[in-house]
């Protein structure tokens, strides 16, 4: 791509990506992710990612009512996510870019299954106690591998009985610490590039009118319905990442 249509392409889905965000609440960095990396290699669309999905979600953690509670409650969780993406982010910062391709795919897959299944957990606050770092541990391998963090961690973090604002400030805090995580990943593979930071900058400002625009949506759709097609597009975007991933298309 040259860089002006590099640059159309990154603000084009990064203005979808945060439409998304702003009517259902999350799912940008998956948006992003999987519409980047049909063009481009893992590594260098996760480090596209980085500054938008940061800023968006520090915006949405700052919102919440209970931050220092919820820091406390989870801190494990987080502790863990933080340790296992850096471990992990060599996969996705590896050459071989088909594996992390196809595990993107598979991570985005599962998701997509899980949301139109409406899969719902409970947590105990006694399973809380180490089921917490499991899934903060399991969530960051796939972030290192994939660039996505929402699998288990959105499921376990709904499923803790938290109130609707609280859950919405916990997920900004989880994708956050991810995302720092994931960069610090990057950069110790050797894989943060120059021009991917440049393009993270300019997408922050599609980001950001996205979630604008996701808002004005959200008043005037139903999310139910929203969420359904969205996850069915997600669907077919991660079988089309596995499919090219496996057949070396």
């Amino acid at each position: 791509m040259t860089l002006t249509s590099a640059t159309i392409y990154v603000t084009l889905i990064f203005l979808l990506a945060g439409a998304v965000k702003g009517v259902v609440g999350l799912g940008l960095p998956t948006v992003a992710m999987g519409l980047l990396s049909l063009r481009m290699p893992p590594a260098e669309a996760a480090a596209i990612l980085l500054l938008p999905s940061f800023i968006t979600n520090v915006w949405q953690l700052a919102e919440g009512p209970r931050l220092g509670a919820l820091v406390q409650r989870l801190s494990p969780t987080l502790l863990a996510i933080f340790v296992s993406t850096i471990i992990a982010a060599g996969v996705i910062a590896s050459t071989k870019s088909a594996i992390a391709s196809a595990a993107l795919g598979g991570a985005l897959l599962i998701y997509a299954v899980a949301g139109l299944r409406n899969f719902h957990i409970n947590v105990s606050s006694r399973a809380e106690r180490w089921a917490g770092p499991v899934v903060g541990a399991v969530t960051g391998f796939i972030t290192g591998a994939t660039g996505t963090f929402v699998v288990p961690a959105v499921p376990y973090l709904a499923g803790l009985g938290l109130a609707r604002d609280e859950l919405v400030q916990a997920l900004g805090l989880s994708f956050t610490v991810s995302t720092v995580a994931l960069a610090l990943g990057l950069f110790w593979h050797d894989a943060l590039e120059f021009r991917a930071v440049s393009n993270s900058a300019i997408a922050v400002v599609p980001a950001l009118m996205g979630m604008m625009l996701g808002g004005w949506i959200r008043r005037r759709v139903s999310p139910e319905r929203f969420r359904r097609w969205f996850f069915i597009g997600l669907g077919l975007l991660a079988t089309h990442l596995i499919y090219a991933a496996l057949s070396g298309h």
